[in-house]
């Protein structure tokens, strides 16, 4: 059975870091990668990474300030959130898919995980 495990979410303030984990268990994909939905609004790409850290897509929101990363042997994917803003408030998903190399496209995805929230105060 797949899952995607996401750990590290919580409330900072603006201008902080957070770091976010995913572990996935069950087989491994070709792309992981992180999503967010902040409430009212519809799920948004925020990075994703293909199996050779060469293939990397960003959104151009948080293009220079996150980093997304993946450990193969451990089948996790990691975001590093820097230079934080109340605009990141959101539910952070993990996705993985064997579809699409490092997609933006939310439906290029078939496993999600349950979501971590990441709350930035101004």
């Amino acid at each position: 059975q797949v899952q995607l495990l996401e750990s590290g979410g919580g409330l900072v303030q603006a201008g902080d870091s957070l770091r976010l984990s995913c572990a996935a268990s069950g087989r491994t994909f070709s792309t992981m990668g992180w999503f967010r939905q902040a409430p009212g609004k519809e799920r948004d790409f925020v990075a994703a990474v293909g199996w050779s850290w060469s293939n990397t897509n960003y959104a151009d929101s948080v293009k220079g300030r996150f980093t997304i990363s993946r450990d193969n042997a451990k089948n996790t994917v990691t975001l590093q959130m820097n230079s934080l803003t109340p605009e990141d408030t959101a539910v952070y998903y993990c996705a993985a898919t064997n579809y699409g190399l490092a997609s933006r496209n939310p439906g290029s995805y078939n496993y999600w995980g349950q979501g971590t929230q990441v709350t930035v105060s101004s």
